[in-house]
């Protein structure tokens, strides 16, 4: 499954995640889209996404202040990216600075 582009209209429920996660592996990114510095991380998302990842499912959440689910993971500052596989964090980059942090923790969780 390609990379995202768009935040979610509504959020999806943290049950919903973690099965999800147990299915395929996943990747839910945190932020706003009116977030520069979320707007920063996009192309460090294409360019990491460019080398494959067919598999994960990436699911972009519009969060803020009182939402359950960025709350269910702790969420504090914007983008946050949780790695997800078999129902369980993996790997989380908190405003990440280059692709190749992203695609070293998406090869993670891209495995057998």
């Amino acid at each position: 499954m390609p990379m995202n582009a768009h935040y979610a209209l509504t959020e999806p429920i943290r049950d919903a995640v973690d099965t999800l996660s147990k299915e395929h592996p996943l990747l839910v990114e945190f932020g706003a889209s009116w977030c520069p510095i979320c707007e920063a991380a996009q192309p460090l998302l294409v360019e990491a996404f460019g080398g494959g990842h067919e598999r994960i499912q990436h699911i972009k959440v519009e969060d803020g202040k009182g939402q359950p689910l960025g709350r269910s993971f702790k969420v504090k500052l914007w983008p946050t990216l949780i790695f997800m596989r078999h129902g369980q964090e993996v790997e989380r980059l908190v405003r990440p600075t280059n692709a190749a942090d992203i695609r070293a923790a998406l090869e993670r969780i891209d495995g057998p």
